[in-house]
């Protein structure tokens, strides 16, 4: 039996082909993947390692149609939750627990800026997170804009999302991570707390970094 000899420029061109695929995938998923997080202090306050950056500038329309960036919450902590307002039951779970923090804290809470941004802007129009919103708390600030910028905005803080359709086009839940980000008065990332935590422990929370900067 004869065999033929194998070409070994088409093996090469095969193995840096997926190469690339492998490479790209890789990326993908260091893009979408849960961020990895190391407990710090109690089961609800975590710190992400420092290879791993969160947050950063974003341009968004609030639920009164303004155009806002990052830089206009400036000089306030930015306590944010991404979700959505089809979300039959983490998303206001995790909203009133955030209500109930900042209540928690009193006077305090001011200094706190809490922002709901959408991971739905289809849906999630300016009109309907208007009255979203007012739900919650009143001084809850609630973010859509295109899907470009909410996938950008997301991807700044590694939250994954996807659709998962029941049916029809407009008929569907939308999966998506839920964590909860502190962010300082200049935009870094402080830590985040995993949901369902304890809204007092929260407060807890921020407070201590309110305290250690006064």
């Amino acid at each position: 039996m004869m065999f033929s000899r194998p070409s070994y420029p088409l093996i090469g061109a095969m193995l840096a082909a997926l190469a690339a695929i492998a490479l790209a995938a890789y990326v993908a998923w260091q893009v979408t993947r849960p961020v990895p997080i190391a407990t710090v202090g109690s089961s609800s306050s975590l710190a992400v390692s420092p290879q791993i950056k969160i947050g950063g500038p974003f341009e968004l329309m609030d639920h009164q149609g303004n155009r806002v960036t990052d830089a206009d919450f400036r000089g306030k902590l930015m306590l944010i939750y991404f979700g959505y307002g089809f979300c039959p039951d983490v998303c206001p779970t995790e909203l009133q627990n955030l209500a109930v923090a900042l209540d928690e804290m009193g006077g305090t809470g001011k200094a706190v800026q809490p922002i709901f941004i959408t991971v739905d802007p289809e849906r999630d129009t300016v009109d309907f997170l208007a009255e979203y919103v007012a739900n919650f708390h009143d001084r809850l600030v609630g973010l859509t804009g295109t899907r470009e910028q909410i996938d950008a905005t997301a991807t700044l803080y590694r939250v994954y999302h996807a659709k998962v359709k029941n049916g029809a086009d407009d008929d569907y839940l939308v999966d998506h991570s839920s964590y909860v980000y502190l962010m300082g008065q200049d935009g870094a990332f402080l830590t985040m707390f995993r949901g369902a935590t304890d809204p007092k422990k929260i407060a807890e929370t921020i407070a201590g970094y309110i305290d250690s900067r006064s």
